[in-house]
């Protein structure tokens, strides 16, 4: 994958998030990630008490959301029409929760964006990481969002790699992609929209789109 290929523009429908429009003013998606808690406290401002409930000072959760009575949230958090959250999810906080998204049995969410239709439905772990339109993680995949360096994350391209400045940093998923259980996607990763990972995959770098990862050093194009 190429720089070019892991720009805004190239792996997501901004149409289909509530911030899109801000989202795509960034070059890179990871540039959001720090501004994630701003952009929440200020769009909670506007959004309309006939649509949405106010919890606290900064949760906002549509009236169409079904919350299971385990859930537990934090603060700065914005939970958009008709998703789910579902029984003992934990959304810690700076959590953007896309219309018809699904957040399941025990899964926890930190400093995200969940765009549309996103479904992260059993065990998974999502921190500092964007997950595109229609994404799906199956049960156990998870973001790793810290080096176990410590240092700070870069993005490694074909034509040389992006200083994110980034210690906390877990995985940009594009739009349509299929991860499979048990995955591990490592701090840094960027997966192309429309591509699949096998299960059990432990996914380092990044992966084309429309591609399917079977194994490190092993990934191919899907059939057209």
């Amino acid at each position: 994958m190429r720089q070019e290929e892991m720009k805004v523009s190239s792996l997501f429908d901004t149409s289909h998030s509530i911030v899109g429009r801000v989202l795509s003013q960034f070059t890179y998606p990871w540039e959001i990630l720090p501004r994630i808690e701003e952009l929440i406290v200020a769009l909670g401002q506007v959004l309309p008490d006939s649509d949405y409930k106010k919890f606290g000072d900064s949760i906002w959760v549509h009236k169409s959301v079904k919350v299971a009575p385990s859930v537990a949230m934090g603060k700065n958090i914005i939970v958009c029409q008709g998703a789910e959250l579902r029984h003992c999810a934990y959304i810690r906080g700076n959590a953007i929760i896309g219309a018809g998204a699904v957040v399941g049995n025990s899964t926890e969410l930190k400093n995200v964006i969940l765009f549309d239709g996103v479904q992260v439905p059993h065990y998974n772990y999502v921190g500092d990481s964007i997950l595109g339109f229609k994404a799906h993680l199956g049960a156990g995949a998870i973001t790793s969002n810290v080096r176990a360096d410590k240092e700070l994350v870069k993005v490694h391209a074909e034509d040389g790699d992006l200083e994110t400045g980034l210690k906390k940093f877990g995985a940009i998923v594009g739009d349509n992609v299929e991860v499979g259980c048990n995955s591990v996607l490592n701090p840094g990763t960027i997966i192309g929209r429309g591509s699949n990972v096998y299960p059990l995959s432990s996914v380092r770098g990044c992966v084309d789109a429309n591609s399917i990862y079977k194994k490190q050093g092993e990934v191919v194009e899907k059939n057209k």
